[in-house]
């Protein structure tokens, strides 16, 4: 009697101590789903205020929150919604609570188009919303399917426009000139191009697995590293040029910095997540994510020191 006492504890507290393992890795990848967005986000929106400062126009506090509330949402919504490659490119998000994940998307969504639809630009939120859901889940009506997810280089592209337009619309709303705005979204659609695909290559093997025909899994390290190196040396030439010519506001730092922050990368980080040392990641954060943050801050020192 006292032994069949004593095994039934055993068991009691075993259970116990799983249910509390379980709850505690379900919070924590709860907890790693919500915050995996928020560096992006920042990233977005000091890369709108960038936008702002190249086509010379007063920036707007209330506009760079809020795209940066949608890019949140975009990236948040997509990671809980658990595409086949995230199971193996994100084994941390595993087990998350999506309807945490979902919910609080949904709420800094409707944050950032409250503060949009205000200043008349309702339409742009959701672009990247609309243009996200078609990529990873797509639409079917009868016969007739769309989804954008699985052409050679599709993801980067689908990436480089959508990014591109969101930003430039934002910050460009009260430009009156075309040729500033095109050259703006030029210059971030190809950066945030290549900075997908400087993450794709952390990515290969879940990319791969799920027959997502990236540019590393497709053309290979080295042409990927060419055609990088020669459309960032392309967008750069032509923003180099227009700031000459007074088309756009003279920001030199903002070129500079960019154009050798992007060799580095290109040239550094375009290695495959098992060949890289672990300092690579910290690397890749701050010259990828973080880039918009540095070019800001030094703008930041420099306006300092000058004045």
């Amino acid at each position: 009697m006292g032994f069949n006492v004593f095994s039934g504890n055993l068991r009691h507290i075993f259970k116990y101590r799983r249910t509390i393992n379980s709850r505690y890795r379900e919070e924590n990848a709860t907890f790693e789903l919500l915050k995996s967005s928020i560096l992006v986000a920042f990233s977005g929106a000091l890369r709108i205020h960038i936008a702002f400062l190249l086509l010379h126009i007063q920036s707007s506090i209330q506009t760079c929150i809020a795209g940066s509330l949608i890019i949140y949402t975009v990236y948040t919504i997509d990671r809980a919604l658990e595409s086949e490659e995230d199971t193996v490119n994100r084994t941390e998000l595993k087990g998350s609570n999506k309807k945490i994940g979902l919910a609080v998307s949904l709420l800094a969504f409707m944050i950032g188009t409250y503060i949009l639809a205000k200043e008349g630009m309702l339409a742009l939120a959701f672009v990247p919303l609309i243009t996200g859901y078609l990529y990873s889940k797509g639409i079917k009506i009868g016969k007739f399917a769309l989804k954008l997810k699985g052409g050679l280089g599709m993801k980067n592209i689908i990436v480089g426009i959508t990014w591109g337009i969101f930003i430039t619309g934002l910050a460009g709303s009260g430009c009156g000139n075309l040729t500033p705005i095109v050259l703006v979204f030029i210059f971030f659609g190809v950066k945030l191009f290549i900075n997908s695909a400087i993450y794709d290559f952390r990515d290969v093997k879940g990319d791969t697995l799920a027959g997502i025909k990236t540019l590393p899994v497709s053309l290979g390290i080295q042409k990927t590293r060419n055609l990088l190196s020669a459309m960032h040396l392309l967008s750069h030439l032509a923003l180099g040029i227009a700031l000459i010519h007074g088309i756009l506001a003279f920001e030199p730092l903002v070129i500079i910095y960019s154009f050798i922050c992007g060799l580095i990368c290109i040239q550094s980080l375009t290695v495959p997540e098992d060949e890289k040392p672990s300092s690579q990641k910290l690397e890749r954060t701050v010259l990828v994510d973080g880039e918009s943050a540095s070019i800001v801050g030094l703008r930041m020192i420099t306006g300092a020191l000058i004045a």
